[in-house]
């Protein structure tokens, strides 16, 4: 029998919800590219319900209890007396989300003699470290695609919460006031701009795919070109640098993985080189930017406006300058984790376990690594090598900063 290890959110401030706004959710069957749903055995929970925090459990416990594993959850993943830090040491299996991330260090990887399994509730395993996983032959898993198009919708609605300024014209409503001419100083129509994504992958063409019919001039870079039919179909303009499509853009949105090559990719020089007065959006990973150079954009007019839902570390101290720099749009991280999003991300990390405790062999679209490779899709993200040391990185700023833990609102 194995101890699995769950690192999931806190419940909402109010209690665990005993109702919702809406009864069911829309029936999907597959995903744009074909790929099927995750197909788990058996489901425990209700889709549509609070699964990603504490209490939601991501409706596995029933399913492992039946079995005779133990099942620890958690939201206490910070400090040598965390309970993360406690029930790591004999764990056989480590759950974890980008949203909440449990960082998978060399140091901790040492510690965990019996870690078999990273598991990942969404998309995005950088939080683990990838190189440590494939030495010590553990395998790490994701749920490919479950939440892309949660994302892409994220990118969308952030795109155009920046461009017709709603937040602060909210705000004037919400505050009692009424003065148009406040609101409308640094509103403007999304019809004619030219907009682009850093990658093009699941969630970046999505996002193009969901702006074609807004009338803008859409561009993209990627290492992988997309195929000349959906250029052609989405009217896209291939760029081999993104520096080259950077000036032409009014709207940059990233899509990329994390990796040596995207890390503080957009820094002082490369956000200098975008047309004044242009938006960036950024629901990829905090780490792609930087951000100091971001909050000076902002004060300085370079940037017109800054959002996304990923910071750096996660959860981000209570002083870290983007929740004060001008002119943002950030959330905590939650494009990915939408209500639709965990019922799939959670049935398919029971579908991910099922195939491990069965011995049957895991999606190969859900594998990042296995068997001391990259494998699947992290083959497609990452090259052997040249993985992320944000999880190395996070832990070592939590520990300097001495940072409290982030009190749930």
């Amino acid at each position: 029998m194995a101890k699995i290890l769950c690192v999931l959110y806190d419940d909402p401030a109010g209690g665990y919800p005993t109702s919702y706004p809406r009864d069911d959710l829309p029936q999907v069957e597959r995903y744009p590219d074909g790929q099927t749903l995750p197909t788990p055995s058996a489901i425990d929970f209700t889709p549509g319900a609070l699964l990603g925090s504490v209490s939601g459990e991501l409706g596995l416990r029933k399913f492992l209890e039946d079995a005779g594993h133990e099942f620890i959850v958690t939201s206490d993943k910070d400090g040598p007396d965390s309970v993360f830090e406690r029930e790591l040491v004999d764990a056989d299996v480590v759950i974890s989300q980008p949203f909440w991330p449990a960082y998978m260090t060399t140091e901790r990887f040492a510690k965990a003699r019996n870690i078999k399994l990273v598991v990942t509730a969404g998309i995005g395993s950088d939080h683990t470290d990838l190189q440590s996983a494939s030495e010590r032959g553990v395998t790490v898993a994701e749920v490919t695609y479950c939440n892309s198009i949660s994302v892409s919708e994220h990118v969308v609605m952030m795109i155009l919460a920046l461009v017709r300024n709603y937040l602060p014209s909210w705000d004037v409503v919400r505050t009692g006031g009424w003065n148009i001419a406040d609101c409308a100083a640094r509103s403007y129509d999304v019809e004619g701009m030219h907009i682009g994504t850093v990658a093009a992958g699941r969630i970046g063409s999505a996002v193009l795919r969901r702006l074609k019919p807004f009338d803008v001039h859409l561009h993209y870079y990627d290492p992988h070109r997309l195929p000349p039919e959906v250029e052609q179909e989405l009217g896209v303009t291939f760029h081999e640098r993104v520096e080259d499509m950077l000036p032409l853009c009014d709207v940059v949105t990233i899509n990329a993985p994390l990796h040596p090559k995207t890390e503080n990719l957009f820094d002082e020089r490369m956000i200098g080189r975008m047309k004044r007065g242009a938006y960036l959006v950024n629901t990829a990973r905090g780490k792609i930017v930087n951000r100091d150079a971001v909050a000076a954009a902002l004060r300085s007019g370079q940037l017109a406006g800054y959002a996304g839902d990923v910071w750096f570390p996660q959860p981000a101290p209570q002083d870290h300058p983007w929740r004060t720099m001008p002119h943002h749009g950030m959330t905590p991280h939650i494009s990915g984790t939408s209500l639709s999003a965990q019922a799939r991300y959670a049935a398919g990390v029971r579908e991910i376990l099922e195939c491990f405790f069965e011995g049957r062999p895991i999606r190969d679209e859900y594998l990042i690594v296995q068997g001391g490779h990259l494998a699947g899709a992290g083959a497609h993200s990452y090259s052997e090598g040249d993985t992320t040391d944000g999880s190395e990185e996070a832990a070592e700023f939590r520990a300097e900063q001495k940072l409290p833990p982030i009190p749930a609102q």
